[in-house]
């Protein structure tokens, strides 16, 4: 079998009448195998979520809660100095409110991957990413949680058996140590130029920092962001690009069949 990798985004990122970004829903659940939903603290609602759901559940889309800081206001992307007993719960709340619309409409829970802000404390923060997999192995044993390859959260899924599919972020830069780089607002890339830098990443495990280095990167999904100016253009272009090489576009429980045989 040739290569599989993961392509996932955040979706379902509105609340009500509004919505963040330029990019359908329904346009972006076409070319991605994961799809990272909205689950009420940042973004979304519960008609929001049922959509999405439905929508996963007609792309055969490996469906994702996507729970974030309590920050509607701030889209999640602000931090907020509260304990880790209370950002698990937090969590757990939003997981629970995304699985019980995937029961309505008989999709099951892939994964879980906390959104902005609330996903970069984690991977610094080994007392919060420690008690949210303790919490997992408790209750969602059998759920793969998405995180950078170079943080406390990976390090401790893994030690712990954790499922856990590492990410390489698309249109977002990076760090020479591994870590991307956070930017409130984004420019407009270049799709070509991003698919690129995907490919590459596929090919070579390279990819080059924001300072000129290029340094290893190893990973078993690629994100983008619906956020993202020319997010649909973006995610065309990096599925056009990998599977141009061969490399087969499948949901992250896929993926991580084959590189666990």
């Amino acid at each position: 079998m040739g290569k599989l990798i993961d392509l996932n985004c955040d979706m379902g990122e509105g609340f009500g009448h509004w919505t963040l970004g330029e990019a359908p829903d329904e346009d972006l659940m076409a070319l991605i195998s994961s799809a990272n939903v909205a689950a009420g603290f940042h973004a979304g609602d519960p008609n929001s979520i049922d959509r999405v759901v439905q929508l996963a559940k007609t792309y055969g889309v490996g469906l994702g809660a996507h729970p974030a800081y309590n920050d509607l206001q701030g889209f999640g992307r602000r931090f907020i100095d509260t304990s880790p007993e209370e950002l698990v719960n937090d969590i757990l709340y939003q997981v629970g409110a995304v699985r019980e619309f995937g029961r309505r409409h008989g999709v099951a829970l892939q994964h879980i991957k906390p959104h902005g802000a609330l996903y970069m404390e984690a991977a610094k923060n080994e007392t919060l990413s420690l008690k949210l997999i303790d919490t997992l192995r408790d209750t969602s044993g059998d759920t793969i949680l998405f995180c950078m390859g170079v943080s406390k959260t990976y390090d401790i899924a893994r030690k712990l058996g954790q499922p856990v599919v590492r990410e390489f972020y698309a249109d977002r830069d990076y760090g020479d140590d591994g870590s991307i780089v956070f930017r409130r607002k984004v420019q407009r890339p270049d799709p070509q130029a991003v698919a690129d830098k995907c490919l590459r990443a596929c090919l070579e495990n390279k990819v080059e920092t924001v300072d000129g280095k290029v340094i290893d990167i190893e990973f078993e999904s690629i994100c983008f962001h619906s956020d993202t100016p020319g997010a649909v253009a973006i995610g065309q272009a990096i599925r056009d690009g990998l599977t141009a090489e061969g490399i087969t576009i499948a949901p992250a429980a896929t993926v991580l069949e084959q590189t666990s045989a």
